[in-house]
């Protein structure tokens, strides 16, 4: 823990200081040695909250970026139920910034906890199996109703030509697919997918300006032997390689499929401070100092 309570205050670890956890009111010791990263721990037993992991500079850089009322604010639900949120904004939205691996139950269970949450992801272990793919217009951009775009095998992540930013896929056209699929939507689009033969696929040459042009940020992604959970999870996935930029993971348009968005890092910390949604981080625009 970054914070424990010394005379009452809220106070960083400091070498020979004593302490009281803020939320179990128990003794807490301070870790300032050498090779850790200074800490408060539970003096006679284990952390008080369940959720907690062990700190680590990647944890512990991302809440700095946050005032220190932001950091490491308890959450009480109606039953009673504590626990401490890494990051709690002013307008209530709740960072949890997650470094080691999470069950499904573990994610959900937070998840309906804290419902306006966001996780943020220590992506550096799995860098190199993360592949980002071809461009996507904006989904809420006009002019690409009719269009539903392929999808490639892993390889073509790797052997595109041209700069990522301007890769852009194939795509087949709703209209002419739904002649001989009737009653095809992009809704089903993958239930009815089509294989015969018999619908043309339409080179990106075509439309590349458009898509440009409407580009906010969307693109494909393959992600090799991924962390399922957090391809399910409810609320907002950011990945945070190491970039200025971080790595949304959502669904795109009507089809479900999922892409990233790329937002960059310092949008994200803006956004949270005066957003009350966390769905709303980064749809609106902000003068950013």
């Amino acid at each position: 823990m970054q914070f424990a309570l010394v005379n009452g205050q809220r106070r960083e670890a400091q070498r020979g200081a004593a302490g009281t956890c803020p939320d179990c009111g128990s003794a807490m010791v301070a870790k300032c040695g050498p090779r850790v990263i200074h800490h408060w721990a539970h003096a006679s037993r284990r952390n008080c909250d369940p959720w907690w992991e062990n700190e680590t500079d990647w944890h512990r850089e991302w809440k700095n970026c946050f005032p220190e009322e932001c950091r490491e604010v308890s959450h009480a639900a109606p039953d009673g139920e504590i626990h401490r949120a890494d990051i709690k904004t002013p307008t209530g939205i709740v960072i949890e910034v997650q470094h080691s691996t999470m069950t499904d139950d573990e994610r959900e269970s937070r998840e309906s906890f804290y419902r306006n949450l966001v996780w943020i992801l220590d992506g550096r272990s799995f860098r190199k199996s993360f592949h980002l793919g071809c461009m996507l217009p904006d989904p809420a951009s006009g002019g690409f109703e009719d269009i539903v775009w392929s999808q490639h095998a892993k390889s073509a992540y790797r052997r595109s030509p041209e700069p990522i930013e301007c890769c852009v896929s194939s795509f087949w056209k709703i209209s002419e697919a739904a002649i001989y699929y009737p009653g095809l939507t992009k809704a089903n689009i993958d239930e009815v997918i089509p294989s015969s033969g018999l619908v043309e696929m339409h080179s990106e040459r075509d439309i590349r300006e458009e898509v440009i042009a409407n580009y906010s940020g969307h693109h494909q992604f393959y992600w090799t032997h991924p962390r399922q959970t957090w391809l399910n999870a409810k609320c907002p996935v950011y990945i945070d390689f190491g970039e200025d930029v971080l790595y949304e993971i959502r669904e795109y348009d009507e089809t479900r499929r999922l892409c990233v968005r790329l937002v960059a890092k310092r949008k994200l910390i803006h956004d949270v401070m005066v957003e009350h949604n966390a769905q709303d981080i980064a749809t609106h625009f902000y003068p950013i100092p």
